[in-house]
């Protein structure tokens, strides 16, 4: 196979038309320049270059070879930066695990800045719940998770990413629409509600438990699912109504409205960043130094026009 070397030759020969001025260009002199071609044509089986007295043209087959010798010498120098640049983290792959809920307020922050820190760093994404996602990186299939704490594993570090409130998600036609005042836990006593899943969102499910049992309410789980939107369905259906992560109310579904309740403890529900504690992609690490925000986001920007 010819060498890198002698396709710089070739380029400068049939660039210049004169190989005076491509040796000087090569910062060698002619007789090496010449047996570079003539190895070349021999590997090749063709002629590639007529020399004369008076002149140097291209044969056909050197017309036709040109371009695609531009393209090798630019692939070859570009694959030489590249290999340099994976060991900082500027060029790599990153696999992030994401649960449902998290991906609207997340997602399009860690795109947005990513592209702005690390252009030639693909992101790719598998959406996955906490339990699957904390197996995942124990593989190696994941790089990070963006998962629910507590996320208790040796070898595993973790640091919160982002904290949000919890707000009401009402059917159109409920009466609690109708009050005019913020609503409370108690206001939600008695009322047909959709619960998250016990196994499958135990997260929410326990979160939601505990904060009903400090408050005395007795809400009646009518319905138990596992994704926020299939919450949002059963609330506009009638079914009841939900508690969502006030990031939710953005997706401003018809047929729904969100409304804020009093009393809860200051966003409650988290979301930490994990990943192995001894990884050693480059790119992981950058970005964990250069994209993850050095203190956790909130979703009070994203939802203040759209919850009541």
């Amino acid at each position: 196979m010819f060498s890198l070397s002698r396709l710089s030759c070739f380029i400068a020969v049939a660039e210049e038309l004169h190989f005076g001025r491509a040796a000087e260009r090569l910062h060698m002199t002619q007789p090496p320049l010449s047996r570079q071609i003539q190895q070349l044509e021999s590997e090749l089986g063709v002629h590639l270059i007529d020399r004369t007295t008076r002149s140097v043209t291209l044969t056909p087959a050197g017309v036709a070879f040109l371009p695609d010798a531009r393209r090798i010498l630019q692939l070859a120098e570009g694959a030489a930066l590249n290999v340099k640049r994976v060991p900082a983290g500027d060029l790599g792959t990153v696999v992030i695990g994401f649960t449902a809920a998290s991906a609207h307020p997340v997602l399009p922050r860690l795109f947005d800045a990513a592209r702005r820190q690390l252009p030639d760093v693909k992101l790719e994404l598998r959406e996955m719940v906490t339990a699957v996602q904390i197996e995942a990186l124990m593989t190696g299939e994941l790089d990070l998770g963006m998962a629910r704490p507590p996320l208790k594993r040796p070898g595993l570090v973790s640091r919160p990413l982002l904290h949000e409130q919890l707000i009401a998600a009402l059917p159109a036609a409920h009466p609690l629409v109708e009050v005019r005042r913020q609503l409370t836990l108690n206001d939600l006593d008695g009322q047909d509600m959709v619960m998250y899943s016990p196994v499958q969102a135990r997260y929410f499910n326990e979160l939601l438990i505990s904060t009903f049992t400090i408050a005395g309410a007795t809400p009646r789980y009518v319905q138990y699912v596992t994704q926020v939107h299939t919450m949002l369905v059963l609330v506009r259906s009638g079914i009841g109504i939900a508690l969502v992560p006030a990031s939710t109310a953005t997706l401003h579904p018809e047929g729904v409205v969100f409304r804020s309740i009093g009393a809860f403890r200051e966003r409650p529900v988290e979301l930490d960043a994990v990943w192995r504690g001894d990884s050693t992609n480059p790119a992981l690490l950058r970005l964990l130094r250069d994209v993850l925000p050095p203190r956790e986001w909130t979703t009070d920007d994203l939802v203040e026009d759209f919850v009541g």
